[in-house]
Parts: structure tokens; sequence; C-alpha cells
């Protein structure tokens, strides 16, 4: 395992987003597989979660669909490494950004500075155009 592989882990099992993913895993019924990266996949997540594809917590990525593409994977990949970065903060920093784009995009992901990070289209996300922020009132 590549050593920014191994760092990643160690980060995210000491800050404890690998064992809140793997409890959301075992909570929802995924199947758990180790990756050579040291990312675990849990298939097979039921009760409709995550609503996308696939949702990443710490080192973790939670699968709805069966087997995944490598882009998917590797968008994932990209979560975790965002995970260890921002530490427990990655939550209200990725939701405060899904804000954002929702305010300027309509969408959770567009404008949100995680996903795009992660690479729009390797997260099977579609880039919709910025809205303006401030409408002028014109004048009679």
């Amino acid at each position: 395992m590549r050593t920014a592989y191994r760092i990643r882990q160690i980060i995210n099992a000491l800050n404890g987003s690998t064992l809140l993913g793997l409890a959301l895993a075992k909570a929802y019924g995924g199947t758990l597989v180790a990756t050579r990266d040291g990312l675990v996949i849990a298939h097979g997540t039921r009760d409709g979660f995550p609503r996308a594809s696939a949702f990443t917590v710490g080192n973790v990525i939670l699968l709805r669909v069966g087997d995944p593409p490598d882009h998917l994977l590797s968008h994932e990949s990209v979560h975790s490494t965002q995970w260890a970065c921002c530490v427990l903060l990655f939550l209200p920093l990725y939701w405060m950004a899904a804000g954002w784009s929702y305010l300027r995009c309509g969408d959770h992901w567009s404008a949100n500075t995680f996903e795009r990070r992660a690479g729009l289209t390797a997260g099977g996300y579609v880039e919709a155009a910025r809205r303006p922020l401030f409408r002028g009132h014109g004048r009679s």
C-alpha cells in the first residue's frame, strides 16, 4: 500500500470516521470487502441508504450498487482523503458546501468544492449552470 494511503487510513482510524463508516455499514447490512489501498467497500446496503449510488465515511465506501465502476471508486477515494484532511469537520464543511451549491446551482454538487475536487463526472454528476446570487431591482 502506498504511504499516502496508509497515512489516510491511520488518520481516519484515529479520528473515528472509519469506525462510524463501519457502524453505518453494519446497520444497513453492507457486506464488507477490503481493498488494497486501505479502503473498505460495503456492498449492498439496504433501506435506501445511501440515497446516492455511493457515500464515503472515513475509509468506508457504502454502496447501493453491486459492482461499482473504477471511476466511482476513484471519486469516493478522494472523499476518503478529504475526511482525513478535514478530520471531523468534514461533514459540516461538506454540508455547508452543498448548501452553497444548492443556492448557486439548484443542486448539492455543481458548486460544492468537495465534489468538484473529487471529479463531478467520476461521481456521476452533471454540472449545472450557476445562478446569479443577486437579482437587480429594476427601476420604474
